[in-house]
């Protein structure tokens, strides 16, 4: 047996996300259907270890625990920094409409895990892994949840909900278009003439108070600085509020909606202490690595039995988040050419990530004509809220099952 300490597993997990930057650079449909370098990454390492395991040639552990739980921590800490309430404002009443259907998605596509999973005879909480902490969630989200099933006695957990959040990715990458055209070319859409910019809202941008005065290592360590104090804040808060109710929650809860109020303290006291170009970086650095670490540490060995529940249950929620997009969302949204090329945002980032949602806008609005309103909604939905209504619904479901 071959046991790697957890500066080894950090240098491997480092390696294989560049490993992983190259392999999708240079292949193009893994490019296209914005599979994260990471997720390539660390697959392959653990297609690896399984061989090797499976021909009892050699046995890798990995001693990640600490390494993958800071990680985490950090990226759900930046997800909190990241929103803000003057962002929701700026929105309107249909950012309002979107980001309740998101909520209401993410309750169905629990329901649907856990009912399935009855029907195919595994544990209703293996079946909350191909639910909304995968689908909606993503592979930050599956990881993390994924982890906090596994560490209630659930072994296979963790690899589910990865497996899940890969199938969903790909999912939402290959029919968010599709979808979109058919309500276009169904309902005769066009775009509205306008003079608006079509700008991605969500872009985050730097705090000029800042650099006026400080250089740029300052203002990254005074963001690192707020991250960290965020992070052990809100671990303390959450475990304290575990120990005195009995719900179980995961480790970050606590540290993403301290993260929320620094946030909006920031902006409504004009504290100006917070770079979100910085924090973006440091978002991007702990997800890649986070998830590299994650999906280097799946067992793929343990999901043979779970292989075809787990693709009967994605498809069931592939076929769902159809059927809700067409019949409901899209009259909600105002049944137009901005609520069409929304409805390819919300299939992306439904069965995905943000990056997802966001080729699917690119990909549509260049054929068909601009969409302001969807760049600013889809972004700002999906990249900053969509975490803050998922996180308690997913919490919930796992403490009821």
């Amino acid at each position: 047996m071959l046991k790697l300490d957890p500066i080894t597993t950090l240098a491997i997990a480092s390696l294989l996300y560049l490993i992983g930057v190259y392999i999708v650079n240079h292949i193009s449909i893994l490019k296209r259907l914005c599979i994260p370098a990471p997720v390539i990454g660390g697959l392959l390492f653990s297609i690896l270890v399984a061989i090797l395991q499976s021909t009892h040639v050699l046995t890798i552990k990995l001693d990640s625990e600490f390494i993958q739980n800071f990680f985490m921590l950090a990226f759900f800490t930046t997800i909190g920094l990241g929103a803000s309430l003057k962002l929701l404002r700026l929105g309107g009443k249909i950012l309002i409409i979107y980001f309740f259907f998101c909520g209401i998605l993410a309750v169905f596509q629990n329901i649907i895990g856990i009912s399935l999973a009855k029907v195919l005879n595994i544990p209703p909480l293996l079946g909350l892994t191909a639910g909304s902490m995968s689908m909606e969630g993503g592979h930050g989200n599956a990881a993390a949840y994924g982890q906090t099933i596994h560490d209630m006695g659930f072994e296979s957990a963790l690899t589910a909900a990865l497996a899940a959040a890969t199938l969903g990715l790909v999912a939402g990458g290959l029919i968010g278009g599709p979808i979109v055209k058919l309500l276009i070319t169904k309902y005769n859409l066009k775009p509205k003439h306008t003079e608006e910019p079509t700008v991605d809202y969500g872009n985050v941008k730097s705090n000029k108070y800042l650099q006026k005065h400080m250089n740029p290592t300052t203002i990254f360590f005074l963001q690192f600085t707020i991250i960290t104090v965020c992070m052990a804040v809100g671990s303390y808060l959450g475990n304290t509020f575990s120990h005195l109710t009995g719900i179980n929650i995961p480790i970050y809860v606590g540290a993403m909606f301290v993260a929320v109020i620094i946030r909006n303290i920031s902006e409504y006291g004009k504290l100006s202490i917070i770079d979100m170009q910085f924090v973006d970086k440091i978002s991007d650095i702990s997800l890649s690595l986070f998830l590299s670490i994650a999906l280097m540490s799946i067992q793929l060995t343990e999901i043979y039995q779970l292989a075809l529940p787990l693709i009967i249950i994605v498809l069931i929620q592939v076929i769902f988040i159809i059927l809700f997009s067409i019949l409901i969302v899209f009259r909600a949204l105002g049944k137009d050419y901005d609520a069409a090329v929304m409805i390819g945002g919300f299939i992306g980032h439904g069965l995905g990530a943000t990056p997802n949602a966001m080729a699917n806008l690119d990909v549509i609005t260049k054929k068909f004509g601009p969409s302001p309103k969807s760049y600013l909604v889809v972004p700002i939905v999906g990249a900053f809220l969509i975490d803050l209504i998922g996180v308690p619904i997913v919490t919930t479901f796992i403490n009821l099952f």
